[in-house]
């Protein structure tokens, strides 16, 4: 065996391809691959910053909560059993990201979401979460064990 050069290739075949290079990377003959548009890094940004609003437990429950109908910080405290000033200041986070708006009436604040895309981004998270913990339930009850199916 001869001399192994840092990257683990032997001097003799530096010039074969090495697939961690993009430069030598060969998609396969058969496979089409189609361009995705980029999207503007502005956007890609805003995306981000409503995902990392997004990304409380708490506040997930709230979008969910608000997916129905609006409700005020009493309600939302009721049904997620979540302390009050806990309630708000995930509320001005959401606010903040234009997820929730609040409007007054009265003595309460009623909250609900700006449009359903923020909704159906949730729903389909929670959706997935649950798809995931299930199949990791099943791998559970079967020692880990892969299971085939048709």
């Amino acid at each position: 065996m001869g001399a192994v050069e840092p990257h683990g290739v032997a001097p003799d075949q530096s010039a074969a391809p090495r697939p961690d290079r993009p430069e030598d990377h060969v998609h396969s003959p058969d496979r089409e691959v189609r361009p995705v548009p980029v999207r503007d890094q502005r956007v890609l940004h805003d995306a981000g910053e409503l995902l990392r609003a997004l990304a409380a437990p708490v506040r997930i429950a709230i979008v969910l909560q608000l997916r129905t109908s609006e409700r005020c910080v009493h309600e939302l405290v009721d049904a997620l059993g979540v302390a009050q000033p806990l309630i708000s200041q995930h509320l001005r986070v959401l606010k903040s990201a234009g997820v929730v708006y609040g409007e007054r009436h009265g003595r309460e604040v009623m909250y609900r979401l700006v449009d359903e895309h923020l909704a159906h981004i949730v729903v389909d998270a929670a959706a997935h979460a649950e798809e995931i913990s299930r199949e990791r339930a099943g791998e559970a009850s079967n020692g880990g064990q892969e299971t085939e199916t048709a």
